[in-house]
């Protein structure tokens, strides 16, 4: 996996984990309060989707995700020198698009596990994923436009075009995979717009929602935008090499799907045997009408010829590339040291980590 040194010696000693905390803590209160307001059967639906209750409706503690959007977006508040409760109508508005995005694609993408439990859409069905989905973005914009103020209104904007981007990227995405070649150019447009806007906006929203101005806020949504990147050359990873028992997901999960993902795409850009020998399988493979058929041998074959043909390699780097780009961006603002210091230390954590 990619690994990258602290940022500084300040971001090593900032506790990430507390911080990640502090998000889920300050935002769930919010987010469960929002959720209720949905008619059953969605109410129910919702609170399994996020692990609050099991496929039985009895409570559960369930995995909730990193929470780095909730953490983010608590942390910008404090750019501006508002307390973090400024950024929670914005953690919980992110949070909202982000599971209405999760709902969705677990469906389009057939896939029936998230975070260790069957998916909603396993559990109750497509037509509540969709309307569930639904209603969570519906929600989003209820949370920040009930706030009533200026500041409220130009986060909303931020929001809905993110969300916008959003949808672009996931529409790129199952378009590519009847695609026998996409370049390294359309794939880091699609990742941009699939993470890194959603990423890019949670890292201004609480900024916004304390005040600041445009210039600052576009500065915050670069640095969120390449950590988007980061974040999903790092999923990538993940997709093909990542544990199961600690992704939640199948084996080769990306390969299943056939995903033209960062490893992917770099390995069939990268020329020379083992890249050669991989499109030929892959464009074989696109005439098959079900990648289930495939044993776990033919999914470890075509991982190995990724890996051989650099995919895997390069697509680490860039996880690299993109974190570096995004500290660098965080130089333009002006903020308290331990603000910036936990900005680093979410960054580091991003590249870093096995799930």
């Amino acid at each position: 996996m990619p690994t990258v040194p602290p940022a500084s010696e300040t971001a090593e000693a900032v506790d990430v984990t507390a911080l990640l905390e502090r998000g889920r803590t300050l935002a769930t209160p919010v987010l469960r309060a929002a959720v209720d307001r949905l008619a059953p059967p969605m109410d129910t639906v919702a609170a399994y989707h996020f692990g609050w209750i099991d496929a039985q409706g009895r409570p559960a503690e369930g995995d909730g995700g990193k929470a780095v959007r909730p953490a983010l977006a608590v942390l910008s508040a404090e750019v501006m020198s508002a307390a973090p409760e400024t950024g929670v109508p914005g953690a919980v508005a992110v949070e909202l698009v982000h599971n209405f995005s999760l709902l969705h694609d677990d469906l389009m993408d057939g896939d029936e596990q998230r975070r260790h439990r069957d998916t909603v859409w396993k559990v109750h069905g497509p037509a509540q994923a969709i309307l569930v989905g639904d209603a969570l973005f519906a929600l989003a914009n209820e949370v920040l436009l009930e706030l009533g103020t200026v500041e409220a209104g130009r986060a909303t904007r931020r929001l809905t075009t993110a969300t916008r981007a959003l949808i672009d990227g996931q529409a790129q995405d199952i378009a590519y995979e009847h695609r026998d070649r996409v370049s390294v150019e359309e794939c880091l447009e699609m990742e941009g717009n699939k993470t890194g806007a959603l990423l890019a906006c949670a890292s201004s929203v609480g900024a916004v929602l304390g005040g600041a101005d445009d210039r600052t806020a576009d500065t915050l949504e670069k640095y969120g935008y390449h950590l988007g990147l980061a974040f999903q050359a790092v999923d990538d990873l993940l997709g093909i090499w990542g544990d199961p028992v600690s992704t939640g997901k199948q084996t080769w999960s990306d390969l299943r799907q056939r995903k033209k993902s960062l490893p992917v795409v770099a390995a069939l850009a990268a020329g020379g045997s083992a890249s050669e020998r991989l499109g030929e399988i892959l464009a074989a493979d696109a005439k098959s009408s079900d990648a289930e058929d495939f044993s776990e041998e033919e999914f470890a074959a075509r991982a190995a010829l990724i890996e051989e043909a650099g995919g895997r390699e390069w697509t680490a780097g860039e996880a690299r590339r993109q974190h570096t780009i995004a500290i660098e961006a965080l130089d333009a603002v002006d903020m308290p040291d331990r603000v910036r210091a936990q900005f680093t230390a979410l960054a580091d954590f991003v590249v870093v980590r096995k799930r």
